[in-house]
């Protein structure tokens, strides 16, 4: 009987660090976010916009690219047909 209650302890503890282990976490993680400087309303409006007119320039370019690429690649291979 005694060995039995030795695992049951030992999962008790096992849980309890797990329960330990991820307050800590969420504790550490709740201090961090305190520390962090978050960008005001204009700020985050004006980071949005860079956001988005580099997203769509990037975008534009491959698409250039790949457009390009793709004709002179038709060219190539209707002219070795």
């Amino acid at each position: 009987m005694a060995k039995e209650n030795v695992p049951v302890k030992k999962e008790e503890n096992r849980l309890a660090q797990k329960i330990n282990s991820a307050k800590e976490y969420l504790l550490s993680s709740y201090n961090e976010l305190k520390k962090v400087h978050w960008p005001n309303r204009t700020q985050l409006i004006g980071y949005t916009g860079v956001v988005l007119f580099t997203v769509l320039l990037v975008g534009l370019i491959i698409w250039l690219f790949d457009s390009g690429l793709s004709f002179v690649l038709e060219k190539l291979f209707k002219a070795m047909a």
